[in-house]
């Protein structure tokens, strides 16, 4: 499996999820009846940054625990596999900080051009979304 294929799918993914949490953003923007600003959109690339944070772990730890045996190995012909895994788990280290940092930075720059800055923003905390009232009423309680 080659580290560009996985780093160009996931980051495929990164951008559906993010233009998804944006266009819901629009969407409450259009039925609160108010221009879509910078803080709408800060909002959106962290609602849907967050959403990919998980599957995008569990697919470099896959592949970084099938990789690690071969860098630890000594036997015949260990000296080329490692050759082959070493690249590979790097390609793998800089795939989840492109999709996981870069892109979203991309994107904000790129669909915040034009923007309008929030002038709430200093003013007052964010008020919540549905999305992320939703995901709060379905996290368990912490003990203490």
């Amino acid at each position: 499996m080659k580290t560009s294929g996985v780093a160009a799918e996931t980051g495929v993914v990164m951008l559906i999820y993010l233009n998804h949490a944006l266009a819901e953003i629009k969407a409450q923007c259009g039925t609160e009846g108010r221009a879509l600003t910078r803080r709408d959109l800060y909002e959106a690339i962290m609602e849907g940054a967050v959403e990919r944070v998980r599957p995008k772990m569990m697919t470099v730890v896959a592949i970084m625990a099938g990789l690690l045996p071969i860098m630890w190995s000594t036997g015949t012909g260990s000296e080329i596999m490692q050759r082959i895994a070493v690249p590979m788990i790097g390609g793998m280290i800089s795939s989840t900080l492109l999709t996981l940092i870069v892109i979203p930075a991309i994107f904000g720059l790129v669909k915040g051009f034009g923007l309008p800055n929030d002038d709430r923003f200093d003013a007052q905390p964010p008020t919540p979304t549905e999305t992320q009232r939703k995901r709060a009423r379905h996290l368990p309680e912490l003990a203490e």
